[in-house]
């Protein structure tokens, strides 16, 4: 008689897992309000045209406070993965990767059989990737479905990394990279292999070839997809638009010039209104203009030791502290830092260059930008977060035969603005708990050298800024909106879901009850497919066969 009392509670499972009847009653059904919904995976935004589409979703500040990232689906599986301009790749760490760096992240499992997974080469097709800090990833090339926001492309190539020493905070998986094709490892290894924002602008899946970014110091920042984000550019009129430099070919690499890199040439630099003219360290390369990468994927500000030098001896009590680059000066200082583009200027306040006090004098505090050893690839300074937090970025991805790539800036610091005194440093360094554990010389150290490498270009093949160029960018058929006169008033829009959504929520009785709900960052289940759980419970076990095998055990010990 238990036994076949045991035998119908199996009987009721399989018909439960697999819908043969009717699920119990849920305790609350909810009915909404109004047409808003709540996000799940992202701030998710429907917009669409005939032209395209564009999407919105949160970015946020990693627990080490060195990366922003933000949640895609690979297959059917969250991840988290970092933001990097400065690279062109997609990779995932997968299950395989048994390095320090691996653990205690969420990893692609590479025994669960997605249905949208295609090996290439049967796994063998070799991707690895290196970084400026000296780390590095490499395993093999897969297809995938990818998806974020609403956009989605079936079969993107990326990277199933198997081994790591890239060590990235709040279980961020892997690093997304919305650099060009020309960046790419993948794309010099497998044909048509395109980066995944590449593949939406030459497919024509956007509502216009660009992304735009905002960076917050905590999970409020928005990365948008094929339109800008209407709720902090009010104004497209006051972006300020700079082309993009091309490069001239690499050895053989290609016969023509062709886009690599965000970067624009820095127009001029002042300090509390003294002029510090950049000084390249290729003059010939880029027609005397200076350089800079934009670079989502640095967590400071880099540049060439002849600008970084006169930059702090304009600074009341600045110090060299370190080979390394870096300087220090009192933590209540009140200069301001700004960087002019385009002939505007985007200016720093102390709160947003100062690093944090350090623990051997708390009043003197290290300080960007820090100064870095010439780069083969003239590219004299790198901006990255402490930078990019002030600006709106527009990065433009330019159109085939039609229109050079663009990064508009949109500031969000008013130049004009006093600035910040003593008493707000100090309010604002107490609460980032910002000290850095740094001994400062008690001697004057020596002036650095540095051995400048030869030019890695070939120059006998000229680029130039905005260049038009007929392949690696947009869809030639996206009509150009800011082609030489940059008129952004055209560019799309979009706006992340409102942050408070009002839900009924009524019981089998009958009873309502009304209920604010607030957006956040989502919180989703990560690295774990459909099925399965964080414990890995039923991995490569069809629900059905772990049901009849739980009952045979069952009858078994009756």
């Amino acid at each position: 008689m238990l036994s076949a009392y045991y035998f119908v509670v199996c009987l009721a499972l399989v018909d439960f897992v697999f819908g043969l009847g009717n699920p119990p009653a849920p305790r609350w059904t909810r009915r909404q309000t109004n047409a808003v919904a709540l996000p799940s995976a992202s701030l998710l935004d429907t917009n669409s045209t005939a032209a395209g589409r564009s999407g919105i979703l949160n970015v946020a500040l990693s627990d080490d406070r060195q990366s922003y990232y933000i949640v895609i689906e690979a297959g059917d599986i969250s991840f988290r993965v970092a933001l990097d301009t400065a690279s062109a790749d997609l990779w995932i760490t997968s299950s395989a990767c048994t390095t320090t760096a691996c653990h205690s992240i969420p990893k692609y499992p590479l025994s669960y059989q997605s249905p949208s997974f295609i090996p290439v080469n049967a796994n063998s097709t070799p991707f690895s990737v290196g970084f400026a800090d000296g780390t590095a990833a490499s395993g093999f090339v897969a297809r995938e479905t990818i998806q974020f926001a609403n956009l989605s492309v079936s079969n993107q190539p990326f990277g199933m990394v198997t081994s790591s020493n890239v060590t990235i905070g709040s279980e961020i998986s892997g690093i997304l990279g919305l650099g060009f094709p020309r960046l790419s490892t993948i794309f010099d290894s497998v044909p048509g292999a395109t980066p995944f924002f590449t593949s939406l602008a030459e497919l024509g899946m956007l509502a216009y070839p660009l992304f735009g970014l905002s960076l917050t110091r905590d999970s409020s920042g928005t990365l948008a997809l094929g339109a800008v984000d209407s709720s902090i550019v009010t104004n497209t009129s006051r972006i300020v638009w700079n082309e993009v430099l091309a490069f001239s070919p690499f050895g053989t690499e290609r016969n023509v010039s062709s886009y690599l890199q965000w970067v624009i040439p820095i127009s001029d630099i002042y300090v509390n209104g003294t002029e510090v003219l950049p000084s390249p360290t290729y003059p010939f390369a880029a027609s005397n203009m200076s350089l800079a990468l934009l670079d989502v994927g640095t967590s400071g500000i880099y540049g060439p030791y002849q600008d970084v030098s006169r930059i702090f001896a304009t600074m009341t009590g600045s110090r060299f502290v370190d080979y390394s680059g870096q300087w220090a000066l009192p933590c209540a200082t009140s200069e301001i830092m700004t960087f002019q583009f385009g002939g505007q200027n985007f200016t720093l306040q102390p709160s947003d260059y100062l690093i944090g006090a350090t623990s051997g004098d708390p009043n003197m505090c290290l300080s960007w930008p820090r100064a870095t050893a010439p780069s083969s690839d003239g590219i004299d300074w790198q901006l990255g977060t402490p930078f990019l937090r002030t600006v709106y970025t527009v990065f433009s991805y330019g159109i085939n035969t039609k229109e050079p790539p663009m990064i508009g800036l949109y500031p969000l610091n008013n130049a004009s603005a006093l600035p910040e005194t003593p008493a707000f440093i100090s309010s604002f360094l107490s609460s980032a708990s910002a000290t850095i554990a740094t001994a400062l010389p008690n001697f004057v150290l020596a002036t650095p050298t540095y051995t400048t490498p030869p030019y890695a270009f070939n120059t006998s093949i000229p680029a130039s800024l905005g260049e038009i160029v007929s392949s690696d960018l947009a869809l030639s058929t996206y009509s150009p909106l800011l082609e030489r006169t940059a008129n952004a008033t055209g560019i799309p829009t979009v706006s992340p879901s409102p942050t408070r959504a009002t839900l009924i929520l009524t019981d089998p009785q009958g009873d309502v009850f009304t209920s604010i709900s607030t957006a956040s960052i989502p919180s989703v289940t990560l690295g774990v497919p459909p099925g399965w759980t964080s414990a890995g419970i039923m991995m490569d076990v069809p629900p059905l066969l772990s049901i009849a095998l739980s009952c045979i055990a069952i009858w078994f010990f009756l």
